[in-house]
């Protein structure tokens, strides 16, 4: 492959080869009939999600009627899901489908970083191998998600899910009759049996092209466990030894030759391709229900991404001249959460940055709105004698621990010390498509500080950064007074509503009047308008019936409107107004227009690139497209089966250009999106269709949306190869990368010329990186350099850490980047799940229904970690509605034992507990309180159980000898 061809955005030719397919096609699938990666991890998360809130909703006593299969969507589950769960509920999925969307392009990311692993496709019979990439990575998961690291662990769950898929593809699992996942991959302190050996004779010769029968028969009724040998550079394999198939891999053109992949229904066995696909889908399930169950209910669905409102974050200056800003960031926090604490608008977590100098941090992350408020009670202004702050620094805080398109909050009345920052903010804005929102006091008139405007002034030229940020991410620069902050912060009140989708947003500078149409549609509500601008600025704005209003009215026939610093805001009157509405700005100085409203019906969208090899594809696209190149975008749309895409547009906000894509439709509201020759430029996504809704308020009704980031252009490209992304603590690991220079949307080969490069962590951990790279003369255009970063021993297993790489070229007019996200996971020696034993029941339950809640039953059992484990974390009732309690006893040779004491009415005669230690294994324990025949009662004086790793435990116990329980482990 040449360098040309590497850096393409598009080669949609690949996708019509099916010999390079070396796995479930990851994202897309051509042939109309195959289920890819990103279908069967879909599939799973909606099931499983579902299934977690069907079982929520029956302990709260509420009804779920939703259907649980294969035909689930995301706003079904979302609305389902919702504790609200009438069909009138607002309510977006967004958020729901942006997490599983980062699930199976991680997914399908593993064909690209690990293309020719073999332990990551469990090819070559590296079942071992295989098996350990997989427990690893959920113990990895299940780390994450007890920091609340969620973003990290989702990334880590695609990569897992991609390994465990792939088994039921590329072995005979399926062949061998198996209608079952094989729970052994996710369980290491099983052995895997059944394996056949190096020596081991597996496949003949295909016949004729048909590779039906060319397992080997004895291999089939010994139950002999195999896979496929796959290699695209050498023919060499074990005598006798099956072969994955595909006109890319050299060992199936030796005998025995062909293979036995299911990769999809052309491949050597691809007459089994839905059953692996099924068995895929049901394995996945399976490792799903085993981190819940380590993690409790609540926090997986956290990681699932399931939430119907977004969070709500402030970054926070906390030096003197602030009191007044930080005591109106509590007044507007705390209405937000006192008003919509307990509703389905209640924020899905809070997150707290204060920043000065020379300090930042620590951030707060909670679901727990009184810690919240206890944390921003706290906050007091002090110091900050030398006028500039870490303001970027606390910002790029937020931004990697905020969710993926959240809204941020930054109050400032002071310069950025560490303006230096800027381009990763940029990058890291760009990655997460978070929106912020800067609130800056006193901003002074004059571009520059003069002696006389005190010591906390700021500048015009310092609050251009905070603006050209704001742009960036599709948010806003508010410039007010002190006095006038609490007029200006509804517009956080606005952002924390359900189901907030931009219709329409420009930017114009520098300025220059002009006129701007939008459209409003019938699932609209709560229409809002934001104008930014001098104080000169004016407006009119016009509905669809012709009708005016001027922005000297302060309330009028289509919006009311209020005014602090250069914020306009306008509540819009849209009732029974549905159509084209236009705002006409006249200005000369530089400003912004933006439309919202809550809807239903919204997208999201992801850069994505075509590659080649054994695994040819899409994947997500890291950085910014290249500039006069082709671009792809991966676009779903939330709001069901009603709603029809028309066009999908790259739209310059400061400019004219417009670059229309084409639409191919992948199904279930999925359409990946091309754009020929995307010229130099600042771009955002728009999207416009139709919804012939119901409730729509016309039938059908033209819709628009638009992105919130901007999409810039670049022509330097730059690649990271990160083979790990999991990092122990007190270890190094090494990035190389790559940066070219391109021409049209190719590397230059013949260009030279030197980058500056930059490495940014926001964990402040040790790090080394060259500051520049050189293209030399007959290099091809690129040059490589090499970053490490440095994890301290005593970061804790489950921390994240994202790693930002920056090349700008000399001029300094052009930047591109890569994003990397690391988690930092302690290697785990603890594989043994909990041990359960049994002490006793007591009290027998009568055999007639009607007489049931007049009797209790109880169940006894000793809970162990072994000597070597690592402790019961938590136990839980999994099934049950009894009373349980527990206590701890130390062990005479180590270890602790956990005593379960669970109690019931004789209506609920079974209980299964589930125990966690600290790593997240799991050990699950199922007692059953049978109907009495015999009412004579036996005491006991003693029960003496051993537990492992502990003494036996004496424990008195009266009982009736006829109750009897049932132990097994699942």
């Amino acid at each position: 492959m040449t360098a040309r061809q590497s850096v393409m955005l598009l080669m949609v030719v690949v996708l019509s080869l099916p010999g390079l397919i070396h796995c479930f096609q990851p994202l897309f699938s051509f042939d109309g009939n195959s289920t890819t990666h990103r279908d069967i991890t879909q599939r799973a998360v909606l099931r499983k999600t579902a299934e977690v809130c069907r079982d929520i909703a029956s302990s709260e006593g509420r009804d779920f009627s939703l259907t649980i299969d294969d035909s689930l969507s995301a706003d079904m589950v979302q609305r389902a899901c919702s504790s609200a769960g009438t069909s009138t509920s607002l309510l977006s999925s967004v958020l729901f489908q942006t997490s599983i969307a980062s699930m199976y392009f991680s997914n399908a990311k593993v064909d690209v970083v690990y293309a020719l692993s073999e332990e990551h496709h469990f090819d070559d019979e590296t079942f071992q191998g295989g098996r350990d990439v997989i427990t690893a990575g959920v113990s990895a998961v299940k780390a994450s998600v007890k920091l609340e690291n969620f973003v990290a662990g989702r990334w880590t769950l695609g990569r897992v899910c991609h390994t465990l898929q792939d088994f039921y593809s590329h072995s005979n699992w399926v062949e061998l009759g198996n209608n079952a996942p094989y729970s052994t991959l996710i369980r290491p302190d099983q052995p895997l049996e059944n394996l056949a050996g190096p020596s081991t004779p597996t496949c003949r010769n295909c016949t004729g092209g048909n590779c039906e029968n060319n397992l080997l028969p004895d291999l089939l009724q010994q139950g002999l466990l195999t896979s496929g040998y796959f290699n695209i550079f050498s023919s060499a394999k074990p005598a006798g030894k099956c072969s994955h198939g595909g006109s890319f891999d050299q060992t199936s053109k030796k005998d025995p030759v062909g293979g036995i992949s299911k990769d999809d229904i052309g491949s050597s066995h691809g007459s089994l391709h839905h059953k692996a696909a099924d068995l895929a889908v049901n394995a996945t399930m399976e490792l799903l229900e085993d981190v819940r169950v380590a993690v409790g209910d609540k926090n997986f669905l956290r990681l699932m991404g399931l939430s119907q409102s977004s969070v709500l974050c402030f970054v926070i200056d906390t030096t003197g001249s602030m009191s007044d800003d930080i005591a109106e960031a509590k007044r507007v926090s705390f209405e937000i959460i006192d008003s919509k604490r307990g509703t389905q608008q209640e924020p899905s977590a809070y997150i707290l940055v204060p920043f000065n100098d020379p300090g930042f941090g620590p951030l707060v992350m909670t679901t727990n709105a009184d810690v919240f408020k206890n944390s921003i009670n706290m906050l007091s202004a002090s110091g900050g004698g030398d006028v500039p702050e870490l303001c970027l620094s606390g910002l790029q805080l937020a931004l990697t621990a905020a969710p993926p398109s959240s809204e941020i909050f930054v109050f400032t009345d002071a310069p950025a010390k560490d303006a230096h920052l800027k381009s990763t903010i940029t990058a890291l804005i760009e990655s997460s498509k978070s929106v912020i929102t800067f609130m800056l006091t006193d901003v002074l008139a004059s571009k520059r500080r003069r002696r006389s405007d005190g010591p906390r002034a700021m500048s015009q030229s310092d609050a251009q950064l905070y603006r050209d940020l704001a742009q960036a991410s599709g948010g806003q620069a508010v410039e007010v007074t002190k006095s006038d902050l609490s007029v200006a912060t509804s517009i956080i009140e606005d952002s924390s509503a359900s189901a907030v989708v931009t219709v329409f947003q420009v930017v114009r500078n520098p300025g220059r009047p002009d006129n701007f149409t939008f459209t409003v549609d019938g699932s609209l509500r709560n229409m809002t308008a934001y104008v930014t601008g001098a104080s000169s600025l004016t407006f009119s704005l016009t509905g669809p019936t012709g009708v005016s209003q001027s922005s000297s009215l302060s309330s009028g026939p289509l919006a009311s409107l209020t005014t602090a610093g250069n914020l306009r805001r306008l509540s819009l009157n849209t009732d029974n107004q549905t159509g084209s509405w236009q705002i006409s700005v006249n200005s000369n100085s530089p400003y912004s227009v933006k439309v919202t409203g809550q809807s239903s019906v919204n997208f999201i969208y992801n850069l994505v690139e075509a590659h080649e090899g054994a695994h040819g594809d899409f994947s997500l696209k890291e950085g910014r497209p290249l500039s006069g190149g082709n671009a792809s975008l991966l676009v779903s749309v939330t709001g069901g089966d009603t709603v029809k895409v028309t066009d999908v547009t790259l739209f310059d906000s400061s400019g004219p250009t417009e670059v229309n894509g084409s639409l191919q439709s992948m199904g279930s509201g999925n359409f990946l999106v091309t754009f020929s020759g995307v010229p130099a430029g600042d771009f955002v996504v728009r999207l416009k269709g139709e919804d012939s809704s119901s409730t729509s308020r016309s039938s059908p009704s033209s819709f628009q949306r638009q992105a919130s980031t901007q999409i810039k252009t670049s022509s330097i490209s730059v690649t990271t190869q990160a083979n790990n992304t999991n990092i122990e603590p007190g270890s190094t690991v090494s990035i190389p990368f790559t940066v070219a220079a391109t021409t049209n949307g190719v590397v230059n080969d013949s260009a030279t010329g030197t980058f500056t490069v930059r490495a940014n962590n926001d964990r402040s951990y040790a790090s080394t990186s060259p500051s520049t790279v050189t293209v030399a003369a007959g290099s091809g255009g690129t040059a490589n350099g090499t970053v490490t970063l440095t994890v301290p021993s005593t970061a804790a297993s489950g921390t994240d850490v994202t790693l930002t790489i920056e090349a700008e070229n000399t001029a300094a007019t052009d930047i591109n980047y890569a994003v990397l996200r690391f988690s930092v996971t302690a290697k785990v020696t603890d594989i043994t799940r909990p041990v359960c034993q049994v002490v006793s029941t007591s009290t027998s339950c009568p055999s007639s229904s009607s007489l049931c809640a007049s009797s209790q039953w109880e169940f006894v059992a000793n809970l162990t970690d072994g000597v070597n484990g690592t402790g019961i974390e938590s136990v839980t009732i999994r099934q049950g509605n009894g009373t349980l309690n527990t206590s701890t006893v130390a062990g005479a040779e180590g270890g602790d034992v956990t005593v379960v004491t669970y109690s019931a009415s004789c209506c609920s005669q079974t209980v299964e507990l589930s125990a966690v230690d600290k790593v997240g294994n799991v050990g699950t324990c199922v007692g059953q309180a049978r109907e009495s025949t015999t009412a004579a009662p036996v005491t006991t004086a003693a029960v003496n159980t051993t537990s492992t790793g502990g003494p036996p435990l004496s424990i008195s116990h009266c009982f009736w000898i006829s109750a009897a329980v049932s132990l097994f482990w699942i």
